[in-house]
């Protein structure tokens, strides 16, 4: 991994569209090349991971996860395999069928290009004049996962090859019953293939569970759903900049997040994916990061998950204000932590932002008493110095963090104040609202003297009371609004924490002698706080910087969860928050109310014009265009049929407040 990490710098992709890159394997300095990417449907999820060595051969293995179908682990397994036990294989080329042409088998040719497109595909040079190209993807329905192969005759004249379809077939038992695995194809025993035409047949790895029927590898509806799918992405929450690689990897972000939602017991649930978190969900990752995302881009699944997610928190608050679980785990089944990590105050945050985008009143009124119940625990565990205690992070003791961190403090600060904005659109009583406004403004002084410090010279944040070294959390008051530090703490995540791999966790930590400890969603959450914090031109151009190097670079077209834990996988969630960074950082939208909205945005200077189009936040379809007019930006919202909401032109930096309806 270290050399992956290394070879970052270099560009090995090309943008073809705002919804395809391209490698090049025809230009050997791109050779050799390897990665993996994953996709996912509500029944499996498949990590494709290819080499393509110094002569253009490919190899290629397929893991695959049917992650409802859970294993039995070994007696001498750790007991924290029961998380990770699900049905799933590697595959290899020798599932493949056998083709047989003019009397021997037909291998690929070399490799000349690969192209991701919600898709991975690869094109093949033509042997004995039948070119090849692969596509992989999953079914978004079912328990089976798709490569389809495409032969080609470039040829003069007609060709007949023979197939043979190498089923395979392995049962074994689960804990739901019997599983089976099954890889088949549709290829014919004997086909023409005329000058010019092409001949298709799809490859299928799939599982029954115990009498159920086998999947048909032969229906296009694998195709069509996964091509609708794509479709439906591509059409909702358009970003358009002059910089095509930051519309691309939007578009490709938008495809990340939302696919990794998966059917299960306790309903639709959307988990991490990474090969490692398969129908399970988190108070960070879920709640917090991705949910209040699926309202802007109005996915109906991902909506229905999010609601689900925050259903199944409600029906866990007490009475007696202990501390809620951070994680549901196999469908729920897991034991349950009881670590506090300041769960309560990533569910607030993030329910917060997702009651007041949805813009429906009911889903707010649902909502409310485990968004209420959120912030009385959090009140409850004030300390004597009047911040939030917890005994962890989302990091959970990867890194020491106190008893009472920054992380935790801030995100109780943001969802007061969005608390406040939702009370008064459902008319809470005003001594309600009058509670959460004398709490934030008190939160904000406490956080102002617990945490505010000079480290490395610069006046910023300690993470916890005994820290003094740089962390990449303290962007997080910049991210809910606290500015008091601003220029210093964005010159801290900026030079003293950046490098090639955008903000890393903490500057010289001692367990790792060379600080490689790089976690996205620090650097996603920065880049979101930076905008907010007016610092347009830096925050565009390292925003550009970690962009490239995620969409072109040598692991590819997703931001990542971690390295070195993870190998840097290319979780669900991440890419939620790297869609945020334009919504909420460089437009700057902040709900204010069921149909209302503040929003900043932040045009950079080489830029003349800036687009988000089909925004489908706050029960409604709206475009913002935000156009240089000379000195000032002319900001201009229309509805889906182009009537006008908003006209008006603004100094760069200045706030409007909106009302949809």
């Amino acid at each position: 991994m270290l050399n992956m990490i290394n070879a970052q710098q270099k560009e090995f992709w090309a943008i073809q569209s705002n919804t395809e890159i391209n490698l090049d394997v025809t230009n050997e300095d791109n050779l050799p090349y390897e990665d993996n990417i994953e996709m996912a449907g509500k029944l499996v999820a498949g990590i494709v991971s290819y080499k393509i060595d110094e002569n253009k051969k490919l190899s290629i293995s397929r893991e695959i996860f049917f992650p409802q179908l859970r294993t039995f682990i070994k007696t001498n397994d750790p007991e924290w395999k029961h998380y990770r036990a699900y049905f799933k294989d590697v595959y290899n080329d020798d599932i493949l069928p056998d083709i047989i042409i003019n009397d021997k088998i037909y291998v690929p040719g070399d490799v000349e290009k690969v192209i991701i497109n919600g898709k991975l595909q690869f094109k093949h040079a033509p042997v004995h004049g039948i070119a090849l190209t692969r596509t992989f993807y999953p079914s978004m329905s079912q328990r089976i996962f798709i490569e389809e192969w495409k032969l080609t005759n470039l040829s003069e004249k007609s060709i007949t090859l023979l197939g043979n379809n190498n089923y395979r077939k392995k049962t074994s038992k689960g804990v739901k019953g019997k599983y089976s695995a099954i890889s088949t194809s549709n290829i014919k025993n004997s086909f023409t293939i005329n000058q010019g035409a092409s001949y298709s047949f799809s490859i299928g790895i799939s599982a029954t569970l115990n009498e159920e029927k086998e999947i048909d590898v032969t229906s296009n509806e694998f195709l069509n759903e996964r091509n609708n799918y794509l479709a439906q992405i591509k059409n909702s929450l358009t970003l358009v900049t002059p910089n095509k690689t930051l519309n691309t990897l939007f578009e490709f972000s938008k495809i990340r997040a939302s696919e990794s939602i998966f059917e299960s017991k306790l309903g639709l649930i959307h988990s991490p994916g990474g090969g490692r978190y398969y129908v399970g969900f988190w108070a960070n990752d879920q709640a917090e990061y991705v949910n209040p995302f699926f309202p802007y881009l109005g996915y109906e699944t991902g909506n229905k998950a999010a609601i689900n997610m925050y259903d199944l928190y409600t029906k866990e608050i007490t009475d007696d204000y202990k501390n809620i679980r951070y994680s549901f785990e196999m469908e729920g089944d897991a034991p349950i932590n009881t670590l506090d990590r300041g769960d309560a105050a990533m569910i607030a945050y993030g329910a917060l932002q997702y009651a007041l985008t949805s813009g429906s009143g009911t889903t707010a009124k649902k909502l409310w008493p485990l968004i209420s119940w959120c912030l009385e625990y959090n009140n409850r565990n004030l300390n004597n110095f009047g911040v939030v205690s917890s005994e962890s992070d989302e990091m959970e003791g990867r890194i020491e963090t106190g008893n009472a961190n920054l992380s935790t403090s801030s995100l109780y600060y943001g969802a007061l104040n969005l608390a406040i904005d939702l009370a008064k659109s459902l008319k809470k009583p005003e001594d309600d609202i009058q509670k959460y406004k004398d709490q934030a403004q008190k939160l904000f002084l406490a956080i102002e003297s617990y945490f505010g410090s000079n480290i490395e010279g610069l006046d910023t944040y300690k993470y916890y009371k005994e820290h003094n070294q740089l962390r990449h959390w303290i962007c997080l008051p910049l991210v809910v609004g606290i500015f008091n530090r601003s220029e210093e703490t964005t010159k801290a995540l900026f030079e003293n924490l950046w490098t090639k791999n955008g903000v890393h966790v903490e500057k010289n930590h001692p367990k790792k002698s060379n600080s490689e400890i790089f976690w996205d969603r620090g650097t996603l959450y920065a880049l979101r706080g930076t905008y907010l914090a007016g610092a347009k031109e830096l925050s565009t151009q390292k925003l550009i910087e970690f962009s490239t190097i995620r969409l072109l670079g040598n692991r590819v077209p997703y931001v990542v969860e971690a390295y070195p834990e993870g190998s840097m996988a290319h979780l669900s969630a991440e890419s939620g928050l790297y869609c945020r960074v334009f919504t909420e950082g460089m437009f700057g939208i902040i709900p204010t109310g069921l149909d209302s909205f503040k929003c900043t945005p932040r045009l950079p200077k080489n830029w003349n014009h800036m687009a988000l189009e089909n925004i489908k936040a706050f029960d409604s379809n709206f475009n913002i265009h935000v156009t240089r007019k000379g000195k000032k930006l002319q900001v201009k919202i229309t509805n889906e049929n182009s009537k006008l909401i908003f006209n008006k032109h603004i100094q760069n930096g200045d706030t409007i407040n909106v009302v949809l309806k």
